[in-house]
Formats: C-alpha cells, sequence, structure tokens
C-alpha cells in the first residue's frame, strides 16, 4: 500500500520564514496528485518533507501508514524524480537504471528482470548501452524514470521533471507520464508551476499559495468552482478576467455595476440572488474566463450560435481591441475598456479582428463568477 498523510505539517526555517503552515492531506494508495502554484509556494518543500530531504518543524508524515518523520530517505521506500535527472554521466543507462539495486545487493536476475521491464515500458530498450551524454533530453528523462520504476517504491515523487524540455517535448512526456501512471498504479506525488500540466495529469490538484493549501480537488472542478480568487486565476488559460465593482439592487433584481460606472451593468440569475444578499453595496470582484466571452455581432448574424451563445445576455462589455492574437482556430483579443480595466476574450478566428478595432461583447451569465474584493477573495457563488 502507498497511501501517504500530511498531518498539521509546518516548515519553519530559521529566521521565521513559513514554508509550509499547517498542511493536511489524504493521498489514496494508486492516486496522481499534483501539487501546483507559483514560486515559493511551499510546493517544492512539501514534497522534500516527504522525502525526507527536509525536516518538518511540526506534524506528522506517514507512508503506507508508517510515521516516517524520523525515518531516513533511503528507507521511506519512495523514489524521485528531479528536475535536472541526476544521472551518473560515466555510467551507462543500464547501470544508472540498476544502481539503486545494486547497492541494496539485490540478485542479479532480480535486477536484470526489473530493468528490462522498465526499458520496454518507457521504449528505451535500444538506449541500454548508451552513455547519459548520447541521449536527447526526452531519452534521459525517461532513464531518470526508468530508475525509479525498478525500484518498485510505495510511491513516486516528481519535483519539475519536465521544466527542462521543449515545449513539443514536454506535451509528448506529459502523455507518456499519465499513460505509465495508469499501467503502474502506483502513487505518485507530482510538483509543476504549470497549471496545463496539473490539468492534464492529476486525478486531484493541490493549489497552493504563501504556503498554505487553497483548494484541493479534481482538475475540473478546481476550473469550474474555484474556492478564491486566487485559485481562479491560477487555474485556466488564458487566466479568468477580472472586473471591479459593486453589486446593486433595484426594482428589476440585482446586477454588477463597475466601479468606474462607465455604463456596464450585468444582472445577476435570480437563482443567486440569495447567495450574494450579504454583499449588496460592497465591492466585489466579477469573474469571468476568455472562454466564456462572446462577439455580440457574431452572436447576432448566427441564430443557432451555441450553447454558451444562447445563454448569453446582450452586449455586457464595449472596448477597443489592443491586440489580436491569432492561435488557428481560436483568437485571443486584448481589450481595453473604458473605465481603463483590460479583460482577454478566446473567440472562434475572424479575418476582422485587428488592433484599434471596437468590438461588443456578450458573456453567459451562467459562467461567471464573483468573488469579494482582494487577491485571495472568497468564491460568493461557490456552491
Amino acid at each position: 500500500m502507498g497511501s501517504v498523510r500530511f498531518d498539521n505539517i509546518s516548515k519553519v526555517y530559521p529566521g521565521g520564514h513559513v514554508g509550509v503552515d499547517n498542511l493536511s492531506l489524504d493521498i489514496a494508495d494508486g492516486e496522481f496528485v499534483v501539487l501546483v502554484g507559483p514560486s515559493g509556494c511551499g510546493k517544492s518543500t512539501t514534497l522534500r518533507l516527504l522525502a525526507g530531504l527536509e525536516e518538518a518543524t511540526a506534524g506528522t508524515i506517514r507512508i503506507a501508514d508508517r510515521v516516517v518523520n524520523d525515518v531516513h530517505p533511503k528507507d521511506r521506500d519512495i523514489a524521485m524524480v528531479f528536475q535536472n535527472y541526476a544521472l551518473y554521466p560515466h555510467m551507462s543507462v543500464r547501470k544508472n537504471m540498476s544502481f539503486a539495486l545494486r547497492l541494496r545487493k539485490t540478485p542479479k536476475d532480480e535486477i536484470e528482470r526489473r530493468v528490462s521491464t522498465a526499458a520496454k515500458l518507457l521504449g528505451i530498450e535500444e538506449l541500454l548501452d548508451r552513455k547519459p551524454r548520447q541521449l536527447s533530453g526526452g531519452q534521459r528523462q525517461r532513464v531518470a524514470v526508468g530508475r525509479a520504476i525498478v525500484r518498485e517504491p510505495a510511491a513516486f515523487l516528481f519535483d519539475e521533471p519536465l521544466s527542462n524540455l521543449d515545449a513539443k517535448l514536454r506535451v509528448s512526456m506529459r502523455a507518456e507520464l499519465k499513460a505509465l501512471h495508469q499501467r503502474l498504479h502506483t502513487t505518485t506525488v507530482y510538483v509543476t508551476h504549470d497549471q496545463e500540466e496539473a490539468m492534464t495529469l492529476a486525478d486531484r490538484v493541490v493549489v497552493m499559495h504563501a504556503g498554505v493549501v487553497r483548494q484541493v480537488g479534481p482538475p475540473l472542478e478546481l476550473y469550474r468552482k474555484p474556492v478564491d480568487r486566487f485559485v481562479a486565476s491560477f487555474i485556466g488559460t488564458p487566466p479568468m478576467n477580472f472586473i471591479e465593482g459593486r453589486l446593486e439592487r433595484d426594482a428589476a433584481g440585482v446586477a454588477f455595476v463597475e466601479s468606474a460606472d462607465h455604463g456596464i451593468r450585468i444582472p445577476i440569475l435570480p437563482a443567486h440572488s440569495d447567495r450574494v444578499a450579504a454583499s449588496i453595496a460592497r465591492p466585489v470582484t466579477l469573474g469571468i474566463r476568455p472562454q466564456h466571452l462572446r462577439d455580440s455581432s457574431a452572436l447576432a448574424g448566427n441564430s443557432t450560435g451555441n450553447n454558451a451563445g444562447n445563454n448569453a445576455a446582450p452586449p455586457a462589455f464595449t472596448g477597443v481591441i489592443r491586440v489580436a492574437e491569432p492561435l488557428g482556430d481560436t483568437t485571443d483579443l486584448h481589450i481595453d475598456l473604458p473605465s481603463g480595466q483590460s479583460l482577454v476574450a478566446r473567440l472562434p478566428a475572424r479575418d476582422s479582428y485587428r488592433a484599434r478595432g471596437t468590438i461588443a461583447l456578450a458573456l453567459d451569465a451562467a459562467a461567471m463568477h464573483l468573488f469579494e474584493a482582494g487577491p485571495l477573495g472568497t468564491s460568493l457563488l461557490r456552491s
């Protein structure tokens, strides 16, 4: 069994800097959990605490129901894959992969079986007699993963293993790692700053900020129901747009009104009115993902539209296109609003989108988010 449990773990460095603050997290046997967040959020420190490379200031860490706080790293039954691969340059691939087993005096026939199985699994059988300098970056990463696999550990720990690869290779290696986990079903804890990597790999994502866990959940839950503005801003590409304003109530119901009073007034769905009642007349932040904005002129010319378009209200925003970024079948538009605030819209590609052109945007009211004011403002609409 390879379950992992953090109970109220904290790490405070000399001088008082808090690396991890009272973290509690249960990781089930066979689960793939990704720790994600900006630099300095505590994700790598958490991984190092689990590996035994850092000593916890407070709390308990368990691996397979065994408390490991005072257990040496080599005796924790974990295997770690680093960003820089950490291969021995003078050894062949075969010897790199078998090194830990030889240190343990594992029988030779068992070493050969494990190395051959891992090499076949990773497609590096023909590389076993080469040295690391004769390998590409992707091949070196496979060897590093293979070295971890042969140990048959209770848990794999990955510390930003794809950061040194180019964009195309990162995508292919990401798919390989996910397929590998589906075959091995070994508990995996993976650290990255790349939210796209986290979303595509994880069974559950752990979003961290300043040493604190902000939200834990399946990738789509974090995308659709972020618990606060920080999570909403970190999960999703392009990032969520935020417009500062307040809530007002009149005879027509509750509406979001932009702070600068430039005519932006967006009705709140009646189903959400009770949830936001306590925030009437208070500063709030509207959140809307770029994918949930629609070109009003395109909607007017397409009576069938799509589901999001059919739910869209009349134009909510009118602004000037500052930059148009064609992406093939879609275009990202960076738009300046009259108030000085800006937003990004990801729209179906059209040749007519040009810098300094004016555009009117509608939004899907069911997809909007509202947060309390501030960078960590709690969601007002999350059920």
